[in-house]
């Protein structure tokens, strides 16, 4: 257990004689201020602020950001306001404080609430001062070694959030002595069971495992003096949750997992690094395609190694990292390694400190078009795993995104704009669509075009948290628009049937029914309405001063004398459900579903009898009489197997100028196969042509819509 001794003892190596004595006094003053608080342990609550301070002391933070530490739960767990540690120890120490403090006044739904709310002034405290976040991961840290005496169903809760979001934001920031102690008390909390198995399997390979990778080390070590090159060589240990991981992921035995032998190589400087690298592809064949070269093109964190993979003398393979002693230092601490705080506060300017604040810029975008924290959260989570790919714009500069990133992410990674208004790109001066999946090294074109807006179908195949979000936010403002104007219609509708209209509403009748449902402005409440969040007809009582509760129980034969018209471009809030995918010209009739707005059906469409059931939520619709638009349907087509039946029916509907949309192949025997298409036409009389030119097909036996 640390005490402020030894605190004192580890400070003084790297920090002035007033920093360590400004330290000290930050510790007398947390002491005082948790005085006769206890930690569930029953240990003196004063040891977990200074055990977290020791673990940024052996990081060689700042005298604040220890200050920090030792004061983090202060604001939080007594009566000390903040205004009384700026006082004390200055305006730095006392806004780091600040920031790590959790929400506690607030009260939350859920935990998952909470979490989101806590994790975004989390983050929006590390946009001004990044080290916030650093004594927030080791407060974490010092909390994961001493979870014991809690119980074990907040261990889990704890263990879970720690592997989901502190671990990943440790890696992400580049802080990798942290990330491998969070992921190792979190994998044997989380899961007891499968840690101690495999910990026993570790323990048991190690021992005839020692021999094979002295000999690798010891001719590592030989090639590189007979080069006259000086580096330090050592075998590398393969954490647990890593080879967990990697065994989930891609299915491997723990035996293929464990028998690749790691070891990492040490030289003085970049250049010396890709002399080793020749060294060891002249030692050993290097496997192809397993080469990386993280110092041209860092990792996000700023990381730098270059990563090999080598046919080893004992016939199994070995990895290699080859870097610099700084390279090192930033892949062990991150941000942390070079941080150079100086009077005045000046922020370092390393790669890792660089790279840290561009990521927080991005998350800070993010965070001001999600509609809410959990959301924030998600999104963040996503972008907390990128295993990248880089690519280049025309004009060279490098865009880093996670692996499996798309055009689309591309055009959003660019610019805001950029992505809102993508028609297409040229990958390699190739044209591609959107969402073609990008990998390493090539140049990217986004096309754009002014009157392009986002398709609801990117959030398929997107994988940025940033295009996720941003389409997100657009699809959001435009469903609440496209609402707005079908709950006017809706509303204006049932005022007629009525015997009112929207002008007879007095602006008293309308601040009633606002009060009532508890909404903002009239175009909260076509909003409701559109959404179907709210009844229409209910609400059209209500406004006019009628019983609303009769609605339900009063014969309206005259709802059915004034249909609504569709026009099948009302966008977000009319759907036609792929049961029956109708199309002008067919029988329909609306359902209103909450969240989504009317739901159109074929009226012999067998999900109707069961929406019959609630006559207060159908709604009888018809089409518009001119519709200009394509819209999808089903054909179904029963054929003989013969060669090139498929391409005489794909041109047949192609030359009735309909579109092919999904085909679904069954085949019944040898001889006969049934074709499921999904087209686009535009009403009954353009798919009777295409059905017609389809049966005059010499294979086509029958043909019908479902």
């Amino acid at each position: 257990m640390t005490s402020i001794a030894e605190l004192r003892k580890v400070t003084q190596t790297y920090l002035t004689s007033d920093e360590v004595e400004k330290v000290t006094r930050a510790y007398e003053f947390s002491a005082r201020a948790h005085e006769g608080q206890h930690r569930k342990s029953g240990e003196p609550y004063i040891h977990h602020p200074l055990e977290v301070a020791r673990i940024l002391a052996e990081m060689h933070m700042d005298y604040p950001t220890l200050a920090a530490a030792i004061l983090h739960d202060v604001i939080e767990d007594t009566p000390t306001l903040k205004n009384e540690i700026q006082r004390k120890f200055g305006k730095g120490v006392a806004e780091l404080v600040d920031g790590v403090s959790k929400l506690t006044q607030i009260t939350f739904n859920s935990h998952a609430e909470a979490q989101a709310h806590n994790f975004r002034k989390m983050l929006m405290a590390m946009s001004n001062d990044i080290r916030v976040i650093l004594v927030k991961l080791a407060d974490r840290l010092h909390n994961m070694r001493t979870l014991g005496a809690l119980s074990p169903e907040k261990r889990r809760r704890i263990a879970k959030e720690t592997l989901e979001i502190y671990a990943p934001i440790a890696q992400r920031l580049g802080i990798n002595a942290i990330r491998l102690e969070l992921e190792e008390l979190g994998f044997a909390t989380l899961y007891p069971m499968r840690f101690r198995i495999l910990n026993e399997q570790v323990v048991k390979a190690r021992g005839h495992r020692k021999e094979v990778v002295t000999k690798i080390r010891n001719s590592l070590k030989r090639r590189m003096r007979q080069q006259k090159m000086h580096a330090q060589i050592a075998g590398r240990e393969k954490h647990l949750y890593g080879i967990y991981q990697k065994m989930r992921q891609k299915g491997l035995s723990f035996s293929d997992v464990y028998d690749v032998y790691a070891f990492r190589i040490i030289v003085d400087d970049a250049d010396s690094c890709y002399r080793a690298l020749g060294i060891m592809h002249n030692l050993y064949k290097p496997v192809p395609g397993k080469f990386k070269d993280y110092i041209a093109i860092p990792k996000s964190n700023g990381y730098q190694s270059l990563h090999t993979v080598l046919f080893g003398a004992f016939g199994v393979p070995i990895e290699v990292q080859i870097r610099t002693r700084d390279m090192n230092d930033v892949a062990e601490a991150g941000i942390a390694a070079h941080w150079l705080y100086k009077e005045g506060g000046t922020h370092s300017r390393s790669g890792a400190h660089k790279r840290a604040r561009e990521w927080l810029h991005r998350i800070m975008e993010m965070q001001t078009v999600a509609g809410n924290p959990e959301e924030f959260l998600e999104h963040v989570k996503v972008d907390l795993f990128p295993e990248s790919v880089y690519l280049f714009t025309p004009k060279g500069r490098i865009i880093e995104l996670p692996k499996g990133a798309t055009t689309v992410d591309f055009a959003y990674a660019i610019h805001t704009d950029v992505g809102n208004t993508c028609v297409g790109a040229r990958v390699d001066r190739r044209l591609a669509p959107l969402g073609t999946p990008l990998s390493t090294g090539q140049t990217v074109e986004m096309i754009t075009a002014p009157g392009a807006r986002p398709n609801p179908a990117w959030l398929n195949f997107v994988v940025t948290a940033k295009a996720r979000s941003n389409i997100r936010h657009y699809l959001k403002n435009l469903q609440n628009d496209e609402a707005i104007a079908l709950g006017k219609r809706l509303l204006n509708r049932e005022l007629e049937i009525n015997g009112s209209t929207s002008e007879k509403i007095t602006a008293k009748q309308m601040k009633k029914t606002l009060e009532e449902y508890q909404l903002k402005n009239q175009d909260s409440l076509f909003q409701e309405v559109g959404l179907g969040n709210r009844m229409a007809p209910i609400v059209a009582r209500e406004l006019i001063g009628l019983d609303a509760s009769k609605t339900k129980t009063k014969k309206r034969q005259d709802k059915n004398a004034v249909p609504l018209t569709i026009k099948g471009s009302e966008g977000m809030v009319v759907n036609f459900p792929k049961c029956c995918l109708p199309i002008p010209g067919d029988p329909i009739l609306g359902f209103v579903t909450a969240g989504r707005g009317i739901v159109v059906h074929h009226q012999s469409c067998p999900n109707v009898i069961e929406y019959r059931n609630h006559p207060d939520k159908w709604i009888n619709v018809e089409w518009e009489t001119e519709i200009d638009g394509d819209f999808p349907t089903n054909i179904r087509i029963d054929l003989t197997n013969q060669r090139g039946v498929l391409a005489t029916i794909a041109t047949a509907i192609s030359d009735q100028e309909a579109n092919i949309v999904h085909v679904e192949m069954q085949q019944r025997d040898d001889r006969y196969m049934t074709n499921k298409f999904v087209i686009e036409v535009k009403d009954r009389i353009h798919l009777a042509r295409v059905m017609r030119r389809l049966r005059g097909i010499k294979h086509v036996s029958r043909i019908s819509r479902r």
